[in-house]
Formats: structure tokens, C-alpha cells, sequence
């Protein structure tokens, strides 16, 4: 079993992903079916990450909504015909900068 410092990070690293991807803006992320699918696929292994993460540690950490983040990631992965790429781009905008910044300051620093 993995610690949760590796799936810590490898949220981190999905967050970068996701903001390389979509640094242009908007709208070159709705014009490019490549953008759209790069950063949902790394929205759906973020949130692979987080069901990965132990209990006893989302526990302690209730400023971080794990329930949300692993709704995202069933839809996203059962319910992909019904995925509104206006609604991934407001997952972007606002709330990944937030979780980074929650995991960033959780995350242990021996992983970094």
C-alpha cells in the first residue's frame, strides 16, 4: 500500500498537468477536443488519487472536500457523455487553484 504522501504529490502533479494544459485560456481550451481530454483525464486520476488517499487522513483534513473531488472523478469516468466542458472549465478556474493550495499546505514536506 501506497503512503499518502506519493498520492499527494501525484495530486499535485495533476493539478500542474491541468494548468500547462490550459494556460492559453478558455477559449482555446473549448476549441481543443486534446485540451478537454488531457485535462480530464487528469481530473479523473486526481480524483483516482484521493480515493486512494487513507481515511484516518481525509479525516483530518475536512478543509479539503474529498467527497466532491471523487464525485468529479465517477462522473467523469461513468457519466462522460453527460460531462459539460463549461463545468470542467469552472472546475479549472476556481476551484483547483483552492485545492492546490489545501494540498500544498497538507501535503508533508518530505515528499516535495
Amino acid at each position: 500500500m501506497k503512503d499518502d504522501a506519493v498520492y499527494l504529490q501525484h495530486i499535485v502533479e495533476c493539478v500542474g498537468r491541468i494548468e500547462q494544459y490550459t494556460k492559453a485560456g478558455r477559449a482555446e481550451f473549448e476549441a481543443s477536443t486534446l485540451v478537454q481530454d488531457g485535462v480530464i483525464r487528469n481530473l479523473q486520476t486526481l480524483g483516482q488519487s484521493v480515493m486512494k488517499l487513507s481515511e484516518p487522513f481525509k479525516s483530518s483534513h475536512p478543509e479539503v472536500d474529498w467527497k466532491s473531488i471523487i464525485g468529479l472523478r465517477n462522473v467523469l469516468v461513468h457519466d462522460y457523455l453527460g460531462v459539460s466542458v463549461t463545468r470542467v472549465w469552472e472546475i479549472v478556474e476556481r476551484d483547483l487553484p483552492v485545492l492546490k493550495a489545501k494540498i500544498l499546505t497538507i501535503q508533508p514536506r518530505t515528499s516535495l
